[in-house]
Order: structure tokens, then C-alpha cells, then sequence
């Protein structure tokens, strides 16, 4: 029997959220990277009994960081809207997220795929254009050459088809509907155009 990815794809907005990592290690850096990297105003508070220089480097660009170079307690889970354990101690991850829980507080523990509520994908980012790569946490190095191939396939120049797109679609009369079938109509003269060239 083949088994299927029933996970939900949907796109945060993390800067209106408070996430919460535990771990300064290099696990620790790889979520922080993943956070920053796609929300960075997202508020951040990093937990770890020993903080790398890394990290300590990317706090200091983003005042959003707040680093606590100390054991995670359950009290740090208080006001965060997210928690990520990234560190490679299974009795703390578990804790963690057994604490997250008793709080109705999304959690992923890293490498953990089966203590998690979510994934973070490997993403695909050109612009405005955002695609989330998911291997149902099955294979992060799959997804990873995934996204390789996407970002080689996919122009720079997207971006300027999106807001052209956009400046079109604002330039439209009527409603939602009347809308998609006007640009479905524009796209499909476009297309028919471009095949009797």
C-alpha cells in the first residue's frame, strides 16, 4: 500500500507570530537561518546552554533576536506562538514538545519527524514566487535537491511576470470570477498566438 503526504501547506505570516528555538548548535543555526531567512522581522527568542558564534553573529544584525544562554525551562515557552527544539537530545526534545502540547503550542523537533505538528520545507524562493517542497519527513536531502532544480529552472525574471501579472489583473473590471475568466481568456489568446508563430 502506498502511503501519501496528508500534510497542510500554508504560508505563515511569521512576522505577527513569536517563535521560540531551543538549541545553539549548528541544528539551532540551520532553523534560525530558515526563519530569518524567510520572515525576518518574525520575533525569535533562542534558548541554549551554549550559544555559537554563529548565531550570536546573525542576533546581533536582527534586533527581533533575543538569545538566553541558559537550560531550557518550560517557562520558556510562555507568549510564543511556535517552538522549535533543534537539538540532538531526545530526552529535552521530548520534553519540549510534551511541554509545547500541554500548552496548544505548535511544535517541531528536528530530525524527530514523529514528535512534530509540522515541517519546515525546503523552499524555492524567486521574488514574490515562494514554492514549499515537502517529502512528508521522509528525506530532507531529496527535497533539498528538489528545490536545486526548481531555483535552476526558474528565471530571476519571474518576478517582473508576477507584477506584470499583477498590474494586469488590477486593471480588470468586475468580480473574482469575472475576473479569472478574463485572464484565462488573455492567457489563452497569448498561448494560441504562440503556437502559430
Amino acid at each position: 500500500m502506498q502511503s501519501s503526504n496528508n500534510l497542510f501547506p500554508i504560508f505563515l505570516k511569521l512576522e505577527n507570530l513569536s517563535v521560540l528555538i531551543v538549541g545553539g548548535g549548528y541544528v539551532g543555526l540551520e532553523k534560525l537561518d530558515a526563519v530569518i531567512s524567510n520572515s525576518p522581522a518574525t520575533k525569535i527568542t533562542l534558548v541554549a546552554t551554549q550559544i555559537s558564534d554563529a548565531i550570536k553573529e546573525i542576533a546581533i544584525q536582527y534586533p527581533n533576536i533575543i538569545l538566553k544562554e541558559k537550560p531550557y525551562h518550560i517557562s520558556d515557552i510562555a507568549d510564543n506562538d511556535i517552538i522549535i527544539a533543534a537539538i540532538n537530545e531526545t530526552a529535552i526534545s521530548t520534553q519540549i514538545v510534551t511541554d509545547a502540547k500541554s500548552k496548544k503550542i505548535l511544535v517541531n523537533a528536528a530530525d524527530k519527524p514523529d514528535l512534530c505538528d509540522f515541517y519546515l520545507s525546503s523552499v524555492v524562493r524567486k521574488g514574490n514566487l515562494k514554492i514549499a517542497i515537502s517529502t512528508n519527513g521522509k528525506s530532507p536531502t531529496i527535497a533539498k535537491r528538489i528545490k536545486e532544480v526548481l531555483n535552476e529552472t526558474f528565471p530571476d525574471e519571474i518576478d517582473d511576470l508576477l507584477n506584470n501579472m499583477q498590474n494586469v489583473r488590477n486593471k480588470l473590471s468586475g468580480d473574482f470570477t469575472e475576473k479569472v475568466k478574463q485572464l484565462n481568456e488573455l492567457t489563452k489568446k497569448l498561448t494560441e498566438n504562440n503556437s502559430n508563430a
